[in-house]
């Protein structure tokens, strides 16, 4: 006969439903860590992805809780020196700029949402980069700190195609000086100035002499380097703050903000000397090319830019008259 196993004795019989529970219960345990740890992973990834910073501030202690993993590309700096010391949001500011980007931080407070921050950084690399940073408080009652959370963006390729529409829009293709519309835009622009602070102001047309015979003679081509030629003369001669442009097929205008006559005289004069000293080759042939300018300045009757539009304009047709290569001065 077999000897009979025997059990060790136990202190209390096995509950055996209540170990199949809590085993259940280990399980699930075990099952939900494992989700909660691929979300963490997955929304880690996302994160990683997303090619914009994310960012909370806290606004009472003035320090930065959290940013992506974006402000390391973005910004070209340490995250943990910026969680560390929020003045390293600051040095990365444009210093042009960082007046306005702190301002406009502070109007959440008021409005609870900022949308239209934009302003420049400097990374670490020296690269100057456009953000847009929009920015809002998150906070459910007045107990809770005061948070100011946001998303900023690298605009910076926008931007310069922005600035290169504009260019386009403003700039006469030829000679890169401001095209008409432009032009005169800045002039009014100018005219309401000298107006309002009873300043002076002088207005400058000029005409290439003869420029219909230069297209006759050396073709099309060489008349378009004369007409480049002339708008590198005035940016030579003029001012800076000056205004020149290109307002019609062979004629240039130009405006002296807060220029007394006298002055605006010396800068026509200088002109036309830049002008009389060109020379062009066009294969065995040599040229030189002149110009007729009329010049005129504000007075205590004029009411519009027109009025003195139409006396400069008056006055180039007089030096033409008068035998070309002159300055008339009404």
């Amino acid at each position: 006969m077999d000897n009979p196993i025997l059990l060790p004795a136990t202190s209390s019989p096995i509950d055996l439903p209540a170990a199949a529970e809590t085993l259940l219960a280990l399980m699930h345990a075990q099952a939900e860590v494992a989700r909660l740890s691929e979300r963490e992973q997955l929304f880690s990834s996302l994160l990683v992805s997303v090619n914009a910073v994310l960012w909370a501030f806290d606004w009472e202690t003035q320090q930065m809780m959290y940013v992506s993993p974006a402000y390391e590309r973005i910004f070209g700096r340490s995250a943990g020196l910026l969680l560390a010391d929020y003045n390293e949001w600051r040095d990365s500011i444009y210093p042009d700029d960082l007046d306005y980007a702190e301002r406009s931080l502070v109007e959440v407070l008021d409005k609870g949402s900022i949308e239209d921050r934009e302003y420049r950084i400097i990374r670490a690399d020296g690269q100057v980069r456009w953000l847009s940073d929009k920015c809002f408080i998150s906070r459910q009652d007045r107990n809770q700190r005061l948070i100011v959370v946001g998303i900023a963006e690298d605009i910076t390729e926008k931007k310069q195609l922005e600035g290169e529409l504009q260019r386009l829009a403003t700039t006469d293709v030829l000679t890169q000086s401001s095209n008409r519309r432009h032009f005169f835009e800045c002039a009014q622009h100018e005219f309401e100035q000298a107006r309002l602070l009873d300043l002076p102001l002088a207005f400058l047309l000029l005409d290439i002499d003869d420029f219909k015979l230069v297209n006759d003679s050396y073709g099309h081509q060489e008349g378009d380097q004369v007409l480049q030629r002339i708008a590198e003369c005035g940016q030579s001669a003029l001012r800076r703050g000056d205004l020149f442009g290109r307002i019609g097929g062979e004629e240039f205008a130009a405006v002296f903000p807060g220029c007394a006559p006298e002055m605006a005289k010396q800068i026509a004069e200088r002109l036309q000397r830049e002008i009389q000293r060109l020379h062009f080759q066009c294969g065995d042939k040599a040229f030189g090319i002149t110009a007729s300018q009329g010049l005129t300045n504000l007075s205590d009757a004029d009411t519009g830019l027109e009025e003195l539009y139409a006396r400069a304009d008056a006055a180039m047709y007089q030096a033409k008259r008068q035998g070309k290569n002159q300055i008339v001065l009404v």
